[in-house]
Formats: C-alpha cells, structure tokens, sequence
C-alpha cells in the first residue's frame, strides 16, 4: 500500500460519521465517544474498547488511586518465625511481602514467598532478615505511566506508598498497574466476597452462582431462562453444553467469558457491558457568540 492508498484521520471519520470531519477529536473525552461509536459500527470489539479506555486514563491515574490500603496490606512482622508467618504466606496466596519492625510504618524489606520454599525445619530456624529483598518507597503522587516503566527497568514488582510525612499509606503491585489497562487479571483467590466484582464501566467479574434475579438488578437488565435460577446455568442453557474456560458468548448486551471451570460447573465469568448507544457527535467548529 503506497501512501495514496492509506486511509487518513479524515476519511476514516467519514467512514464511521457518514460525512467529513476536518479536525479530530477535541479532547479525551470526544475521542472516547467516538471509540465508543466505532463499538457499535463493530470496528471495535468490547474488549478492545475497554482496553483503549484503561489506556487513555491510564497516564491521569496516581499511585493513591489503585494502591491496597495499609489496613488492608498482607505483612509479615521481621522477628516472626516461620510457624507465624507461614500460615498467613499459605492462606493469602500472594507472592510478596512487606515485612515490618514495631509498626506497619517501619517497612524494612520485602519477603519473595519463593525464598521460604526451600526451607525445611530441620534445617534450623529460618533466618527473615537474609532473605529480606529491598523495599522501594513511592510517593502518592507518582503517575502510573512513569511507575510502570520503573518497575519494567528495576524487574521490581511491588512498591510501598508513602504519604506527605513520610508514613506508610498503602502498596502496589505490577499486576495492580497492569489491570488499568488489560483489565482484571483474575486468578482463584479474587472475588473471595459479594458475587459481582465491577472493574470499569466495561468489564465485571461475576461469580457463576449469581442468581439470575441479582444479576439483572445490578445491571438493569432483564435476562430470562425458565427453569434457570443463576447466570452459570443460564450459559449452559444457551450454550447447549458444559463451557470450558476461555469460552463465550454473547447475549443481548452482554458478553460473558468464562474464567474458571471444571469438569462439573463454571466458577467465575468475566461479563463485559456494551455502553448504550451514543449519539452522534458533532464537531463542527462553534461560531463566535454562541
């Protein structure tokens, strides 16, 4: 394709407004709306629409707007012993650790849940402080975009928040930056609590023993299946079979996927919303005065 071949910003408006339109998008938010315009023209797929969005206010977000809270951090104290801090490693799951002195203000490393495997009791008592890994310090402030990239340079993958005086307001992981853009990385220990988890305006975890009813109140929608109570068995029905995961479907405004099964029942779906339809944009330049 030579360059006269190659579709420009203009005809591409045309393509999807149905006439021309000399300048683009005016600001973030007209660039979302016609995202969302090319949703409904099916240019766009849902997921890629919920991934543009996360990109565009992705670089807007701060530290303090996706960090665990310090009440809600999972920690280790540094003079435990293994038989005290297993039991927390093993029931969390995660795989990092802050680990404190006196209070969760005095943060001196990090454990890697991979340093305790190897350890076995008979070797003798499992020394935290030498296998503490360093601990990084970020102010609330610090904008997503610019922290990523720290933590791609550094192979860091966990930073402790810290507040205006120095105190300890939170912490964040990789995995927590990423979810702004790819959405929910779901694994079996999420959603422990309530059965709809909403992540953006687009895209929701939803347990699979939902019922139907709830469902359609949280969402305002009005699915129906006779003799089927829950949104897992509603997608059995459509579908005809027991799904795997990674399978889908689409029904009215909804697209549910499938992120968790076994060979008996669906544990968790991912449910992406399509947006209502929006109304044509205009871009015409305003005329003085009005």
């Amino acid at each position: 394709m030579n360059s006269k071949d190659r579709p420009t910003i203009g005809s591409w408006f045309r393509a999807l407004f149905g006439r021309a339109q000399p300048q683009g998008p005016a600001n973030k938010d007209q660039l979302i709306e016609i995202l969302r315009a090319a949703h409904w023209q099916q240019i766009l797929d849902v997921d890629s629409l919920a991934m543009l969005e996360g990109a565009l206010q992705f670089s807007e977000m701060q530290a303090r707007d996706i960090m665990i809270p310090r009440s809600q951090m999972v920690v280790v104290g540094v003079e435990e012993s293994p038989e005290e801090f297993l039991p927390v490693v093993i029931k969390s799951a995660h795989s990092r650790f802050p680990v404190i002195g006196e209070s969760r203000d005095e943060v001196v490393g990090i454990l890697l849940a991979k340093d305790v495997l190897h350890w076995r009791e008979e070797e003798g008592r499992f020394n935290l402080r030498e296998n503490l890994r360093p601990v990084v310090f970020i102010p609330e402030s610090k904008r997503l975009n610019v922290l990523l990239k720290e933590f791609r340079s550094s192979r860091n993958h966990i930073a402790i928040v810290v507040d205006e005086y120095g105190g300890v307001a939170g912490m964040v992981t990789i995995e927590d930056v990423l979810e702004q853009i790819v959405g929910d990385i779901e694994d079996e220990h999420d959603l422990e609590e309530g059965l709809i988890h909403r992540h953006t305006a687009v895209r929701h975890t939803v347990k699979a023993v939902t019922p139907i009813e709830e469902f359609n109140e949280y969402f305002s929608a009005s699915l129906n299946e006779e003799g089927v109570d829950t949104v897992g068995g509603l997608l059995i029905r459509r579908l005809g079979h027991l799904p795997v995961r990674g399978e889908s479907l689409e029904i009215e405004r909804f697209r549910f996927k499938v992120l968790r099964a076994d060979n008996r029942r669906i544990h968790l779906l991912q449910v992406n919303v399509s947006p209502l339809e929006p109304q044509k944009i205009s871009m015409e330049p305003v005329a003085e005065g009005e």
